[in-house]
């Protein structure tokens, strides 16, 4: 049973006037067969949980802790939080030119498991996956990420999530730029990782549209760098309905 705790979580970010707080004490558990949905206004310290939970260094835990199943996450470097346990999948891939994706996929593989996954075996499980989430598979020869389009990066995120098999992924807005078709693709993917009911899912979104696709156990509304309001799937649906205008005001 995997377990990511966050407690108490203060973050802060560095700005020409000194530091900026900008979490302000989140308290989050979510275990294995979980999907936890955090929804919110812009601005109000989402994505900036997800970067703290991986590990970048531009945010600085002033407070708090975060756990995986006990062991400390704010101890371990980037790689250690990957082999762990942890994934991210960013709002904004990054491109990496002249890194094809078959063998970025296989060299993250390897750094997860330890050893080098067997050549015909994990050529037939890439294409798969591949094919699986909308990708031909001539796309493993592409460099990462370089000419995608938002569609691509987003479906290649999701690919990544189903072949490295984490404990926890962190999704941070992986609908944003999406069609409905890809919205569709990648929501499946996503669907695909938790069924097995032993991982968890925190999805970062504004809106409430890949949740009609992606059931959560959980809704929290993230405003001003605080968890305001916590429920059930029906939370998704209020919110739909009135918006986030109760909760910022409350925080002013």
């Amino acid at each position: 049973m995997s377990t990511l705790e966050i407690k108490d979580l203060h973050v802060s970010v560095s700005t020409e006037d000194g530091a900026k707080e900008i979490l302000k004490g989140v308290t989050l558990t979510i275990k294995d067969g979980e999907t936890h949905a955090i929804m919110g206004p812009n601005g109000s310290g989402k994505s900036t949980l997800a970067y703290s939970i991986a590990g970048h260094p531009k945010y600085e835990v002033t407070g708090g802790t975060v756990t995986l199943d006990g062991e400390d996450v704010l101890a371990m470097s980037v790689d250690e939080r990957a082999r762990a346990g942890l994934f991210l999948a960013m709002q904004y891939p990054v491109e990496v030119p002249g890194v094809s994706v078959a063998n970025f996929l296989r060299t993250a593989k390897t750094a997860i498991d330890g050893e080098a996954p067997k050549l015909r075996t994990w050529v037939k499980d890439v294409n798969a996956v591949m094919g699986e989430n909308g990708l031909d598979a001539s796309f493993s020869q592409r460099s990462v990420n370089e000419g995608f389009s938002g569609g691509e990066k987003k479906r290649h995120e999701i690919a990544q999530l189903n072949l490295l098999q984490p404990k926890v992924a962190v999704l941070d807005e992986t609908d944003s730029g999406l069609d409905i078709d890809a919205l569709k693709v990648v929501s499946e993917g996503v669907n695909r990782f938790s069924a097995g009911g032993d991982k968890g899912v925190l999805l970062i979104t504004h809106y409430t549209r890949i949740l009609r696709y992606i059931k959560p156990d959980y809704v929290h509304v993230f405003v001003n760098g605080r968890i305001a309001e916590q429920g059930g799937p029906e939370l998704a649906d209020q919110l739909e309905a009135e918006g986030y205008d109760k909760y910022v005001n409350a925080a002013v």
